[in-house]
């Protein structure tokens, strides 16, 4: 590259030809080896039109939405739809298998899951409960068991509490009794606190069983919460559960003066008095105040 700046070379001086008479002068002329800026033409390997994740994933279920049960048909467009791919599209699977479980297609769910285990991918937590209650809702008892099992002795001290309320509602459902006290002794072992659904049904078993002692052993040690947490306008409430019989203040105030209906209104009071404490509007206070609001 060569700079020429108030240059002037002796031929091009002055040239004279008749009576005209040019006069060149090189001002800030940059005189480049490429002769001008190169020209930019679109790269062959980056396309125009862009295909979210949302169509491909609409693409997966309908590529094998009208297929067989049969499991080489099932991989073979699984294959053929992922074989331009130059990653493994794990985020449209995904978004494939919550598709096909809002349409409970739980059979090709199963097929999805295990072809993608055998790729390699997807070994997560939400994969194997995704793929454990399809199991479940299709029948399959003995393959969900060895499931649980395999991820139990993998992942002890770090299995969720979801995996373990399944199995118990399983259990429950199936009328296992003895499988579902062996799993609610696993979660006691493991220091995983039980919800109150569990509680219940756990409750109802030993009340059929007639295991009385029991009953009072697991009220005792699991009692009912006093607040619970709810979500009202997108705001989380710390919220009175109330029982099914009377409040305590009903029953230990006068009987002369206070009544059910007042030890109610002062309830609802604090929890109004609590709710715009914490900055709620107007409409849901009168909500509240109607007894619109369901307390559990």
């Amino acid at each position: 590259m060569f700079c020429l700046r108030s240059y002037s070379s002796p031929a091009f001086a002055s040239i004279k030809e008749g009576a005209i008479q040019h006069h060149i002068k090189f001002n800030c002329v940059v005189v480049c080896g490429a002769r001008g800026p190169r020209p930019r033409y679109p790269r062959v390997w980056k396309t125009r039109k862009k295909i979210g994740t949302i169509s491909k994933s609409q693409k997966l279920v309908e590529c094998i939405k009208g297929l067989s049960n049969v499991k080489e048909e099932v991989y073979g467009a699984l294959d053929s739809f992922v074989a331009w791919e130059l990653e493994f599209p794990l985020i449209v699977v995904k978004k494939a298998l919550k598709t096909l479980e809002d349409g409970k297609e739980w059979k090709r769910i199963i097929q999805v899951i295990k072809w993608m285990f055998n790729k390699g991918q997807g070994k997560t937590m939400g994969s194997y409960y995704t793929l454990l209650n399809a199991l479940i809702e299709d029948g399959r008892i003995e393959e969900a068991e060895e499931l649980f099992g395999m991820i139990f002795s993998r992942y002890m001290e770090g299995l969720p509490r979801t995996f373990f309320m399944r199995m118990i509602s399983l259990y429950y459902n199936v009328g296992a009794y003895d499988k579902m006290f062996e799993v609610f002794a696993d979660m006691e072992e493991l220091g995983v606190r039980p919800e109150g659904s569990i509680i219940r049904m756990l409750g109802d078993v030993f009340l059929k069983l007639e295991m009385m002692d029991k009953y009072e052993k697991l009220k005792k040690k699991y009692p009912p919460p006093k607040w619970e947490y709810r979500y009202i306008k997108g705001k989380r409430i710390r919220m009175r559960v109330y029982p099914d019989t009377k409040t305590e203040d009903a029953t230990k105030g006068d009987p002369d003066t206070d009544g059910p209906e007042e030890a109610e209104s002062a309830h609802l009071d604090n929890e109004l008095e609590e709710a715009a404490s914490l900055g709620l509007d107007r409409n849901v206070l009168d909500d509240a105040a109607s007894g619109d609001l369901e307390y559990v």
